[in-house]
């Protein structure tokens, strides 16, 4: 029980922090970052009586009742609950941040909590802060086993019906809500006279921040992926390189049965591996036991298993 309430609440911040990533630093801006909410938030330019989140629930809704039609998915309940309170706290935290209905429609930065947080001449800095809550947010949801749908659910279809790869599937949606976004919006940041800052840098902007959402949320879910495989060959059997790894570093190891190709005597080959922390002492460990040892150390791209992440499950998305 208490586990289930922890993930629960964990989807609740992560709909938080996605729904505050969007209105404080990407719908003021008319950054367009793909997917089901940068859609509403080119609608948004066309009928600004209706706020993102309405939309967002325009295209969450059908997509919901489309992945059970199509792909047969059974949606878990704490998909739906992410998909549905999102853009729900999505217009609560809009109208909590403008003072007027005007301001509400323009999603005019200038009073966004009366002007302290205007990032009008640091767009940069806006797209990067709301890049990142984003990916931080939707990467919180995911690794509790919910989904806040929109785009994914285009790309699984994607999958299925065009035979379209699902990472390539993504980026042909958010390519074309970038492109929408760039034919509505026009020539200029609220203005078309304004010169300075043409709208289609606006659409480089889009780029970065899909760019720091994937890798957020890639980083959130799978971690830094700076795990270490380990190979170490040696003519001894090395007991205290086995002490070190059971007792001092609290893992284990595979021992290996092998034999050099020139001499034919058999060796000790020992399979292991660690965090990037860890190589260090293992390294010293080596020396101390075997100095002629041949050792190699190179990145384990993903590592699954006991003290280390579960294998994926089949219908799981794989944000890489």
């Amino acid at each position: 029980m208490k586990n289930t309430l922890c993930s629960w609440l964990n989807i609740l911040i992560g709909c938080i922090i996605v729904a505050a990533g969007f209105v404080f630093f990407i719908n003021p801006y008319n950054i367009v970052p793909g997917g089901a909410y940068g859609a509403s938030i080119v609608l948004h330019n066309l009928f600004p009586s209706i706020q993102v989140g309405t939309f967002g629930y325009m295209f969450d809704i059908p997509l919901l009742v489309l992945s059970v039609v199509l792909l047969g998915t059974k949606l878990g309940a704490r998909t739906i609950a992410a998909a549905l309170t999102t853009p729900l706290l999505m217009n609560m935290m809009s109208k909590m941040a403008y003072p007027t209905e005007e301001a509400l429609h323009a999603l005019d930065p200038s009073q966004l909590i009366g002007g302290t947080m205007n990032l009008s001449d640091h767009l940069m800095l806006a797209c990067v802060m709301g890049a990142t809550l984003i990916g931080i947010g939707t990467g919180i949801v995911v690794r509790n086993q919910a989904t806040t749908g929109g785009s994914d659910i285009v790309g699984m279809l994607l999958q299925k019906y065009c035979h379209i790869r699902f990472s390539k599937a993504i980026l042909l949606v958010d390519g074309a809500v970038v492109c929408f976004g760039l034919l509505v919006i026009g020539f200029g940041i609220g203005s078309a006279e304004d010169s300075t800052q043409p709208s289609w840098h606006l659409s480089f902007y889009s780029l970065i921040a899909i760019f720091i959402i994937s890798r957020v949320i890639a980083y959130m879910i799978n971690g830094s992926k700076n795990d270490k495989l380990i190979f170490v060959i040696s003519d001894k059997q090395m007991t205290a390189l086995h002490s070190y790894i059971l007792k001092d570093l609290d893992r284990t190891a595979t021992c290996i049965k092998s034999s050099g190709l020139y001499t034919g005597k058999e060796k000790e080959m020992i399979f292991l591996v660690v965090s990037y922390k860890e190589v260090a002492g293992v390294k010293h460990t080596i020396k101390a036991a075997d100095p002629k040892a041949f050792v190699v150390v190179t990145d384990a791209y993903d590592t699954f298993g006991e003290g280390w992440k579960q294998l994926p499950s089949p219908n799981e998305i794989d944000p890489e």
